[in-house]
C-alpha cells in the first residue's frame, strides 16, 4: 500500500512592523526556494551589447530574471501596499530588500540602547509566586531571543546558568540535582526545560497526595 504525501507550501509572512523576526523567516524561505542569493548578491546580468553574449550567459540572465521577479513576488505578497508605495525603487528585489532594511532595521544607536535597556531585564529577571515552568521559559526565552536580534552574542551556557539562579526556592533541590547531575557547559535549554517539568509534575503529585492525606485525616478527626 502506497501512502502519498500532499506538500504544503508554507505561507508568506507579512511584514508587521518587527523587522528582525520577519526579515529572519523571510529569509530562512528565500533560502528554502534557493533564491536567497538574488536578494543578498543581486541579480547577474551578462554585458550583452558591450561583448558578445553565448547562448549560456542569454540562458543565465532569463534564469535570474524570472528567479527575481519570483522573490519580487514573494515580497510583494508580504509588504503592504502603503509601505511598498514608499519605496521608489521597486526594479529589483535587491532594492526592495535594501530600502526595508534601511527604513525599519534602526540606527546602531537605537539598538544599542534597546540592548542595554533588554541587559538590564536579563539580570533582573526571576521565577514568580505562582508561576509554571513553561510561563517561565518562554518569558526567558523570548527576552534572550530579543538580545539576539539586537545585536548579542549569548552561549546557552549563560542562559541555563540564569535560568538556574532565577527559579524559586522550591526549586533549589531541582537546581542541586541538576547541577549535580550534569555539564552545565554542555547542558541545552531544551534538555533543562524537559527536566524541570518532569519535577515540576513530581511536586504538583506530591502536594495533591498530602492535600488528599490531609483531607482524609481530617475526615476521621471529625467523626
Amino acid at each position: 500500500m502506497s501512502i502519498s504525501y500532499k506538500f504544503v507550501q508554507p505561507s508568506i509572512t507579512r511584514f508587521n512592523g518587527h523587522y528582525d523576526y520577519w526579515s529572519m523567516i523571510m529569509k530562512n524561505f528565500l533560502r528554502s526556494k534557493e533564491m536567497w542569493s538574488i536578494v543578498d548578491e543581486g541579480m547577474l546580468v551578462a554585458a550583452i551589447g558591450i561583448a558578445p553574449a553565448s547562448e549560456t550567459q542569454r540562458k543565465l540572465v532569463e534564469e535570474g530574471k524570472l528567479k527575481d521577479l519570483n522573490v519580487k513576488n514573494f515580497l510583494f505578497h508580504a509588504i503592504d501596499r502603503e509601505i511598498l508605495e514608499t519605496i521608489l525603487d521597486k526594479g529589483m528585489s535587491k532594492a526592495i530588500w535594501n530600502s526595508m532594511k534601511q527604513k525599519y532595521q534602526g540606527s546602531t544607536k537605537v539598538k544599542k540602547a534597546q540592548l542595554q535597556a533588554l541587559r538590564r531585564e536579563f539580570e533582573l529577571l526571576a521565577m514568580k509566586e505562582g508561576d509554571k515552568v513553561n510561563n517561565f521559559m518562554r518569558r526567558t526565552l523570548t527576552l534572550v531571543n530579543k538580545m539576539k536580534s539586537n545585536g548579542e552574542t549569548m552561549e546557552q551556557c549563560i542562559v541555563v546558568s540564569k535560568i538556574l539562579r532565577s527559579l524559586m526556592a522550591k526549586f533549589n533541590y531541582v537546581v542541586c540535582s541538576i547541577e549535580e547531575s550534569n555539564d552545565l557547559s554542555t547542558l541545552s535549554v531544551d534538555e533543562l526545560h524537559g527536566s524541570l517539568l518532569v519535577h515540576e509534575q513530581r511536586m504538583k503529585g506530591y502536594q495533591e497526595e498530602e492535600h488528599v492525606l490531609k483531607v482524609a485525616q481530617e475526615d476521621r478527626t471529625s467523626r
